[in-house]
């Protein structure tokens, strides 16, 4: 028996989603294609099923009208009274309310923001889709962090939540998240492998796909103005050829990278990289801390303590140790301009996070930002010339003396370089 009429199109990610739900839940759903981008509407849509002229909009074989992704999904899912999918408290409903939410607004519309301009479907601005892909990362870093510790959104199996945020994130793994992206966002990729790769979604969407590479913008070409005739007195005639090669070869340039803002600083007189190779092989305290403190040029470089914001969330010890990993990961676009350590305190339950850097220049945020979870901690500048400061980087980069926090003593637990 038909359960109604859902207006969308496959491939688009909202519709995907509300149709794998429905099959989850063995509704007899029929999707009637509409395509706003495409004008293909059945009659009487925008007047009597959606005033906006947007999809995805459900019709009930009873009548009844309903629009907005999120709560079509909670209304398919809650057809079935056994269903899991809505979790087992008011409080996992809430979660999932969260988390769809937090798909749809937070993650949805800034990935939209990037891809869209890329794959031809928006107008290309670079400032714009330079802002949307951070944006983009800020939000997924969210999930990232959930990802450490748990397996679903919601508890120990699928919920409404997992199917609605896979679905929304396909766009991203289709045009730009690449090879490069999925190293610094393993837990997210992990999970949304775990679910698009479930028989109801692959029964609707297909096998699921990672692409090697993003999707570069193709600037659209010029069009051709016609060619007058050339006059028998004109001279150098290879000259205007030469010129309309010209424009040929300047339309083929690909877009420049964008530099990194740590670049306008110039060539440094201290490389960083000796610095590196020395702590690495020369014993810390001994050798590798004098020989920092007698040959670091302060002028081009700064020392910084960092100071993980939200310690009082830190569970298990190993736990925040892949916490201070995968910020690192995502610190990868600074490596040539930072060397530093965090490490984590204390034990399960009870610990904190501190870390020192030596970073090029004097301002923390140009070196830092290139992480979406950078606002998770807190930089403070440190002075070379006092004992206290140089006391405090010693002891952060040699791992071998606890740390005192509002008149409390941890112990080193877990370190990590970078």
């Amino acid at each position: 028996m038909s359960f109604g009429k859902l207006y969308g199109f496959a491939g688009n990610p909202r519709t995907n989603c509300l149709m794998i739900i429905a099959q989850m839940n063995d509704l007899d759903v029929e999707l009637v294609e509409t395509n706003p981008n495409k004008g293909n509407f059945v009659q009487d849509y925008t007047s009597k099923i959606n005033r906006l002229g947007k999809i995805p909009s459900f019709v009930g074989a009873d009548g009844f009208v309903l629009n907005e992704v999120l709560a079509i999904a909670v209304y398919f899912a809650s057809q079935n009274e056994k269903t899991t999918l809505l979790g087992k408290t008011k409080q996992d409903y809430a979660s999932i309310l969260r988390w769809i939410s937090f798909a749809n607004m937070e993650v949805l519309s800034k990935l939209g923001g990037w891809f869209r301009p890329l794959a031809g479907m928006d107008q290309y601005n670079k400032k714009n889709v330079e802002d949307a892909e951070k944006a983009t990362n800020k939000a997924v870093t969210v999930l990232e962090d959930h990802f450490l510790i748990n397996t679903y959104l919601i508890g120990e199996r699928i919920t409404l939540a997992d199917i609605v945020a896979a679905s929304l994130l396909n766009r991203g793994y289709q045009y730009v998240f690449d090879a490069a992206w999925r190293k610094q966002f393993p837990n997210v990729t992990r999970w949304y492998q775990t679910i698009t790769n479930q028989t109801a979604f692959k029964s609707f969407a297909g096998e699921p796909t990672l692409i090697e590479e993003a999707i570069k913008f193709t600037p659209p070409k010029k069009e051709e103005k016609p060619k007058a005739e050339p006059k028998k007195q004109e001279a150098k005639p290879k000259a205007a050829a030469k010129e309309a090669d010209d424009d040929e070869e300047e339309e083929a340039k690909p877009e420049p990278k964008p530099k990194h803002p740590l670049e306008e600083l110039g060539r440094p007189t201290f490389a960083i990289d000796d610095w590196k190779r020395k702590y690495k092989n020369e014993e810390t305290r001994e050798v590798a801390l004098p020989w920092f403190w007698e040959n670091m040029n302060f002028e081009e470089y700064s020392i910084w303590q960092i100071d993980y914001k939200y310690n009082d969330e830190l569970t298990q010890t190993f736990m925040t140790s892949n916490l201070i990993g995968g910020f690192f990961a995502r610190l990868e676009g600074s490596r040539k301009y930072i060397m530093g350590c965090a490490s984590v305190f204390g034990e399960s339950n009870d610990s904190v996070v501190k870390g020192a850097f030596v970073i090029r220049g004097q301002e923390a945020l140009k070196a830092f930002d290139v992480a979406p979870d950078w606002e998770s901690y807190e930089f403070t500048k440190l002075d070379p010339k006092k004992e206290a400061d140089k006391e405090f980087v010693n002891d952060q980069w040699a791992w071998d003396k606890p740390v005192e926090v509002n008149g409390k003593s941890y112990k080193w637990a877990d370190g990590k370089i970078f």
